[in-house]
């Protein structure tokens, strides 16, 4: 192997070497450190180092954004995992159980999305004040459609 692919010394990449093998922008990875998602070791010279194990901690961030999952959660599941050693498969699978139950919940809410838009788009009403897909947290409107659809069952 060339030298110049060995990774910086001590094992350790500099942040275009983590940018580089991770797809991700280096201010993606500035970013991510200043949330506590990653973190870096800095050298005498003030430039940041990375252990090895960061670029699958990048992967799985970029993996849980791409489901939808907040940053907020990724950053609060992240710190169940070790930062000192690479997790092991037990530690990755309670990770990942975590977020299980928030995707479901979020399958869930886009099945019944998708299965209301059918109606509302049937309906015609396009009414910003009873549509439950427009303003779903309207208490008054969802009355006003509770009257409108026992009106509807009495005749």
């Amino acid at each position: 192997m060339p030298k110049s692919d060995f990774p910086c010394a001590g094992g350790t990449l500099s942040v275009g070497e983590v940018a580089k093998r991770s797809g991700v922008a280096v201010s993606t990875l500035h970013f991510y450190e200043t949330r506590g998602l990653i973190r870096s070791l800095r050298t005498e010279g003030n430039q940041r180092r990375y252990p090895r194990g960061v670029l699958r901690r990048v992967a799985v961030i970029k993996v849980a954004q791409r489901t939808g999952i907040p940053l907020a959660s990724i950053q609060e599941a992240l710190t169940t995992l070790p930062d000192s050693r690479a997790p092991t498969a037990e530690e990755w699978s309670a990770l990942s159980r975590t977020w299980q139950a928030e995707l479901n919940e979020r399958i869930r809410r886009l099945t019944q999305l998708r299965d209301q838009l059918d109606d509302c788009i049937g309906c015609g009403c396009l009414s910003l004040k009873t549509c439950p897909l427009r303003n779903p947290q309207d208490a008054l409107g969802a009355q006003g459609a509770g009257a409108r659809l026992l009106e509807a069952n009495a005749d």
